[in-house]
């Protein structure tokens, strides 16, 4: 199954707050990303049937091996883009914003030249 955007900011967000919470429930994507929770429960629903994420018992969401690639990805670009904005001097509430609609539509071939382009940046910052 390939992910949609909204399966990516699914992903994202129980991803991130995994990392924050350990424990991941759909109220708390919910909250989270401002989300109705029919719609989280939807997504979450597509998501299980794709093989991205996992419902114990209590709800708790855990990602699968697919689906924690899949974040790690995206998160990885968000980072990255934000950074990348915030250096040019780009507000930091509109880099986030921006980062947001750009990591899911840039290609794999951009984002590596760009997050090179920052790494090598990065380098001559400390020298």
């Amino acid at each position: 199954m390939a992910l949609q955007e909204s399966g990516e900011m699914y992903l994202e967000a129980i991803y991130v707050l995994s990392l924050k919470k350990g424990f991941v429930r759909s109220v708390d994507v919910s909250e989270y990303r401002n989300y109705s929770k029919p719609s989280v429960s939807r997504g979450i629903g597509l998501l299980k049937d794709g093989g991205y994420v996992l419902m114990d018992k209590d709800g708790g969401l855990t990602l699968t091996e697919a689906g924690r690639a899949a974040a790690e990805k995206i998160y990885n670009r968000h980072t990255t883009l934000t950074k990348f904005l915030s250096l040019l001097g780009v507000d930091e509430a509109i880099a986030e914003d921006d980062a947001c609609r750009i990591e899911h539509v840039i290609s794999d071939e951009s984002f590596f030249a760009l997050k090179n382009h920052l790494m090598r940046l990065e380098h001559e910052k400390k020298e």
